[in-house]
């Protein structure tokens, strides 16, 4: 299919990097149900913040299958240097730098999106990455700062003159946020343009959703973010779909139940109880929302005041009891 440095990767299907949500279960899961590669949270490139627990738990891969693909974030060059060298020798194969996430916090520090705006300083940090590391190194990116500086396809063409081994493009600018519609005109220019591989990302939510954007960007992988929430199949649908041109129905509710059971229990073992039982909620949340309507926010609701492990996998084993015996337009 594309190739990242010597890997070989022969699936179209990528997990997009979401902090808070691309933790090690998740992306052991995502992986399990069909994605190619699964790349990691965010990660800040200065090191003195890394002995915070949240830092330590995102830098932490052990046991993990598949590709290790870890994304820093910063603005300093030296001190994304650092970090990719740091990452490296705790066993990251790809070193992904974040140039696209549009979050306040995030570009008030000039990283993320921020960095789109500044060109020189985008090839100072890409030389310094790329020179720091042996493993290959990637980028995301969004089309522009806004509309009046949508310079997406330049960015990419310094990400190739760099040493920047693959790019993923979200649709949007910078000022759109996630609002509005993803446009992918300007990701089937930056890949044109472009010998190495190049990811489609934004409002990829179905197979043939993901078929089109394929179709019409040239992009040799679609990134999934936000639809995986609440529903990590979609991958193997995806895949599928490109494979056979037949849809994948959704699993039945009982592997859902399997799914669900089985990645809060991860969730538990990774984070322990109490942050595990915390972090759970919102993943159920979502589960729940992807099964079609919004008829389980009062279970949601009582779901969220439970404060063991046992009781939350009770209430799960509970609620799609109820779900089975009332037919699908219950969830």
């Amino acid at each position: 299919m594309y190739s990242i440095g010597p890997y070989r990767i022969d699936n179209r299907t990528i997990l997009a990097p979401m902090a808070g949500v691309t933790d090690r279960p998740f992306r052991q899961l995502c992986r399990q149900l069909g994605a190619g590669l699964a790349v990691s949270e965010m990660v800040t490139a200065d090191t003195r913040l890394w002995h915070s627990r949240k830092s330590r738990l995102r830098l932490d891969h052990t046991g993990e299958t598949g590709l290790r693909m870890v994304q820093i974030a910063g603005g300093d060059p030296a001190m994304l240097a650092e970090a990719a060298r740091l990452n490296a020798e705790q066993g990251a194969q790809i070193v992904d730098i974040n140039m696209g996430c549009p979050a306040k916090k995030v570009c008030n520090k000039a990283a993320g999106s921020a960095l789109l705006r500044d060109e020189k300083l985008v090839a100072e940090i890409l030389t310094a990455v790329v020179a720091a590391v042996r493993v290959p190194v990637t980028l995301k990116i969004r089309t522009g700062w806004d509309s009046e500086l949508r310079n997406g396809v330049q960015i990419a063409r310094i990400a190739e003159q760099c040493g920047v081994q693959a790019l993923a493009v979200h649709g949007r600018t910078r000022a759109c946020g996630y609002r509005g519609d993803a446009e992918y005109d300007t990701i089937a220019a930056i890949k044109a343009a472009l010998s190495i591989p190049v990811f489609a990302n934004g409002d990829i939510d179905s197979p043939h959703k993901a078929a089109a954007v394929l179709k019409h960007t040239g992009a040799d992988a679609v990134m999934i973010g936000r639809a995986a929430q609440g529903q990590p199949w979609i991958f193997g649908q995806i895949n599928h779909y490109l494979a056979t041109g037949e849809t994948q129905a959704a699993p039945a509710l009982t592997r859902i139940q399997q799914l669900l059971s089985s990645h809060l229990e991860a969730l538990y073992r990774f984070y322990g109880d109490y942050l595990g039982v915390r972090i759970a909620r919102k993943h159920v949340g979502w589960y729940l929302a992807a099964l079609g309507n919004d008829s389980s926010k009062r279970f949601r609701q009582q779901f969220n005041t439970l404060e063991s492990t046992q009781a939350q996998l009770q209430a799960i084993g509970g609620r799609f009891a109820e779900l089975q015996q009332q037919g699908p337009q219950a969830a």
